[in-house]
């Protein structure tokens, strides 16, 4: 029931951020930018990238990484409560990184997930979210090849973390994964929704630490 609620007021509350947005990053595909931020939006989020974290962590990052050109991509999937949603959004921002470093051989990427967002980029990372909150099986992996130029994994509110599972491996040293305290979402047991709401606070600390992996 208190992941019900929350998923429910991420929407009512998503709605109200997305009608305060006033400037937004582009969601088309990116073309050959120093670093391309793939955002994988939260269930039921609006916004260019994402009302509450997608769209704040751009910004963040622009502010951080001065130096550097940086194009946005909001990754294609329905981020509702479907069985198969997660995993759409996987196979899309996998194809969208294959497709951008073949074109792109000097671009590199910031991943960037909130709540059924953080599934997809987990999945993408080759950590399954399947039995997760609206998680699910992997369908593709970024390629081997191409995991050097992963920067940073940006991770909000992440349901993984609630079966007591994180990223390891790889990508391990390159991910900030927020889990705030009460957050029914990402920590087993808890019992604040409003927590599941407030990332938007933490947009600037993962800008930074994606500044200093970039």
């Amino acid at each position: 029931m208190r992941i019900r609620l929350c998923l429910a007021a991420l929407s009512l509350a998503g709605g109200a951020a997305g009608l305060a947005t006033v400037s937004t990053p582009a969601a088309s595909a990116a073309t050959c930018s120093d670093i391309d931020v793939v955002a994988a939006r939260g269930t039921f989020e609006p916004g260019t990238l994402g009302a509450l974290v997608g769209d704040p962590v751009y910004s963040a990052l622009q502010k951080k990484l001065t130096g550097k050109n940086l194009t946005s991509y909001k990754v294609d999937y329905p981020a509702d409560l479907s069985l198969t949603s997660a995993a759409q959004g996987n196979a899309d921002l996998v194809n969208h990184v294959n497709s951008q470093a073949a074109a792109c051989p000097n671009q590199r990427f910031i991943l960037v997930g909130y709540s059924q967002g953080a599934n997809v980029v987990d999945n993408s990372i080759g950590i399954s979210s399947d039995g997760a909150v609206v998680g699910s099986p992997i369908v593709a992996t970024i390629p081997t090849a191409l995991e050097p130029r992963v920067t940073a994994v940006l991770l909000f509110g992440n349901p993984i973390r609630a079966l007591g599972k994180s990223v390891t491996g790889t990508y391990q040293s390159r991910t900030i994964d927020f889990c705030a305290k009460g957050d029914p979402i990402c920590e087993n047991g808890g019992g604040d929704v409003l927590a599941h709401l407030g990332y938007t606070a933490n947009a600037d600390t993962a800008a930074a630490f994606a500044a200093g992996k970039v």
